[in-house]
């Protein structure tokens, strides 16, 4: 198979076999913030289920080179993108102009409640991390939205890992990105609604 995303994605789970494994976790939740096209529950999850104990830990890892992944995306956005941006759309998967342009656009209405749902659901959050820093969205929000986003989704599948185990794994292969989706629209929905009762 020549798929390159595939290979990618091979190669991702089997770094769950290594020693080193929880510092390759670390490495691919931070390089999925800005270019990665691999998310890291690819490899959380056989980490999971092969050291139930240790799931807690696997998810602060994650979260934690998560966030600060995310913050060099932001610094590419904020600092290089006009040099950086060509390449991005070439070798970045999910990265197009017409996908970048819509996004600024929602961002000029509804602001970092986007990062949280990207933060928490299968939309590609590299995208969204580069997108704040182009548009120079405030900081602290950004770092917010992404910590509370990042770690909720990680400990979720962490926690739902070591308490069911593999028959969980297989009901999240099936199910997980609908699901993530669905309750990241319904968070989403709720700060909405909220912004607009502060309003009035």
């Amino acid at each position: 198979m020549n798929n390159p995303i595939r290979k990618t994605y091979d190669w991702t789970l089997s770094l769950a076999k290594k020693k080193s494994a929880s510092g390759w976790l670390g490495a691919i939740s931070f390089a999925e913030a800005s270019f990665f096209p691999i998310p890291p529950d690819i490899l959380l999850i056989p980490l999971c289920l092969g050291a139930i104990r240790k799931a807690l830990f696997f998810a602060t890892v994650c979260s934690v080179a998560s966030v600060l992944g995310g913050l060099a995306g932001y610094a590419i956005g904020y600092f290089a993108w006009d040099g950086l941006q060509p390449y991005f759309y070439q070798y970045v998967p999910g990265f197009t102009e017409e996908k970048f342009a819509r996004i600024t656009e929602w961002y000029a209405e509804w602001g970092w409640p986007l990062v949280f749902l990207a933060g928490f659901s299968p939309i590609p959050y590299k995208i969204f991390t580069i997108a704040s820093g182009v548009l120079g969205m405030a900081l602290l929000p950004f770092t917010l939205a992404s910590a509370v986003s990042r770690s909720a989704r990680f400990f979720l599948v962490a926690l739902l890992i070591a308490k069911f185990g593999e028959p969980m794994k297989e009901q999240m292969d099936k199910h997980f990105n609908k699901l993530a989706l669905l309750f990241g629209l319904l968070l989403v929905g709720g700060f909405l609604v909220l912004k607009v009762l502060l309003k009035h």
